[in-house]
């Protein structure tokens, strides 16, 4: 299916995949699901010390580290390439752990498949370029290793969708997606901007998906990493992928972003797990009037957007006929500031004013582009 080319009705039906749930996997022991390791591997002592410190905790389930790394300019530190991925085989061999690298291209894949690695992930640079994913997958196919997708770097839930449909078309079925934030233009306290709600879609066009988050790629900077964790958690993600280095201070990449064995330990604890349903018949009623309550809202806001679009397509006609220009980039950056300062005294984020606003700007502006066209 041309993903480019879903309708409306395809989108609300979902996209089915014969992957099995996350605790079904032999890894899995409890919730959330646990992968952690450093950033990098950038040298044996390091990889084995961290795994010590890691398996020693009983609380991770598959260890993770870096062997090829893309970076965004040349002169960084690209990994250490084909010789980390025999400590990772000593990691599995002396500890116990299953074990994680990122691949980005079938090279890349025939080389982890061949030191018998147990799972890889594909990170957002490869995620969002299709070409690739048909090689890495052709290499993947019909093997039994795990299989983690992490989002593209851009907000495009198609694209994603599209990630994970190659990988399972290749016979894979413990798949998993993974959510690491998105890479925006707009001021964001964090490297990548979560956008929690196109996660949350994912799930609801791919049922049965297992959902992880990672929270050092999102946040960018160790101080994030329990409160989004703790967000994940709130939204019944499944797991959790956190970088650790047992000495961050000299890592040699992102080593603002990672946790020591100690620290990653102290964000697990804290954690809150709640359930997704409940039995209690008093929950039941009051959740369901508060739904209710949410619907009247629902339907009122229907009804006033409405009501703009109508005023939206008289101011159309009233410029057509003074030929004036749909766009008015002063009186609309008047309008969106104000709003902005209006729903911040009421609560709201500006994320969330600015993209409610840029929606229906957009609609306005079909709108009135519909009244031009008109005779």
């Amino acid at each position: 299916m041309n993903t480019d080319t879903l309708t409306m009705e395809e989108k609300k039906t979902g996209t089915e995949l014969n992957i099995s749930p996350v605790e079904e996997w032999p890894v899995f022991k409890k919730r959330p699901l646990i992968i952690a390791g450093p950033c990098s591997a950038e040298n044996e002592e390091q990889v084995m010390t961290t795994a010590a410190a890691l398996c020693a905790s009983g609380r991770v389930d598959i260890f993770r580290a870096g062997i090829w790394k893309p970076r965004t300019r040349p002169g960084q530190f690209e990994g250490i390439g084909s010789p980390g991925l025999r400590w990772l085989r000593r990691v599995r061999e002396e500890y116990g752990l299953p074990v994680a690298v990122e691949v980005a291209t079938e090279k890349h894949v025939y080389e982890a498949l061949k030191q018998g690695i147990d799972a890889v992930w594909i990170g957002a640079r490869t995620s969002v370029n299709p070409f690739a994913l048909n090689e890495i997958a052709a290499a993947l196919r019909d093997s039994d290793v795990m299989v983690f997708v992490k989002n593209p770097v851009n907000p495009d839930l198609e694209l994603w969708i599209g990630a994970l449909e190659r990988i399972s078309n290749a016979g894979i079925t413990r798949l998993a997606a993974v959510h690491r934030g998105f890479s925006t233009w707009e001021k964001c306290s964090f490297r990548n901007q979560p956008r929690w709600q196109i996660a949350v879609e994912l799930r609801q066009r791919i049922p049965g998906i297992g959902l992880l988050c990672d929270p050092s790629h999102m946040g960018g900077d160790r101080a994030f990493i329990g409160d989004l964790s703790q967000k994940a958690m709130d939204l019944n993600y499944d797991g959790l992928m956190i970088e650790s280095h047992f000495e961050p201070s000299t890592a040699l990449s992102d080593r603002k972003q990672q946790l020591t064995p100690v620290e990653l330990m102290k964000v697990l604890g804290s954690l809150v797990l709640r359930s997704p349903t409940s039995d209690d018949p008093e929950f039941l009623e009051t959740i369901e009037d508060l739904r209710s309550q949410i619907d009247v809202y629902d339907n009122l806001l229907l009804d006033i957007l409405e009501s703009r679009m109508q005023v939206a397509e008289t101011i159309g006609r009233y410029k057509k006929e003074h030929s004036i220009t749909i766009l008015q980039s002063s009186r609309w950056k008047e309008v969106k500031d104000n709003a902005v300062d209006k729903g911040v005294r009421k609560g709201l984020t500006p994320e969330f004013i600015h993209t409610i606003l840029e929606a229906i700007h957009q609609e306005s502006i079909a709108h009135q582009m519909k009244v031009m066209k008109e005779e």
